[in-house]
């Protein structure tokens, strides 16, 4: 089995207990932050490079502060995980399967994607900036 599938399909945890639960997730977390923030870079240098562009380009700075932000509030949706699979957990026990692979994999790709979103709206911008070029 390579990397990327033991990363995308983990096993879950075969104890269930909370505190289980959280190291799942909690081991993973580093593996989540270098995606996010990969990705976030990735989209700060498009970004930049879209609005360096002509006609009208300029350099946009991104304060430190939004990134750190956006960080933040990453790891905090982070933790969103392994509350929902407590919460499922303790309602439901042995009754469904564990939610953690699941959960983690969706988490992972509303992420990235989120981070990655910044790219879509810096070509939309240059397009428009391209488009009212030529009409003016």
């Amino acid at each position: 089995m390579s990397a990327l599938v033991r990363f995308l399909y983990p096993v879950p945890p075969a104890e269930r207990s909370p505190g289980a639960v959280l190291r799942w997730w909690e081991q993973r977390r580093p593996a989540y932050n270098l995606a996010v923030g990969a990705a976030g870079l990735t989209s700060l240098a498009v970004a930049t490079l879209f609005g360096l562009l002509p006609p009208g380009g300029q350099f946009f700075r991104l304060p430190l502060i939004g990134i750190a932000v956006y960080g933040l509030l990453a790891n905090l949706c982070y933790c969103g995980g392994w509350a929902i699979e407590m919460t499922i957990n303790r309602l439901w026990g042995e009754k469904v399967a564990p939610v953690g692979p699941v959960l983690f994999r969706q988490g992972l790709i509303f992420s990235v994607g989120l981070s990655l979103l910044p790219i879509i709206i810096a070509g939309l911008g240059w397009v428009a900036r391209v488009f009212f070029a030529l009409i003016h």
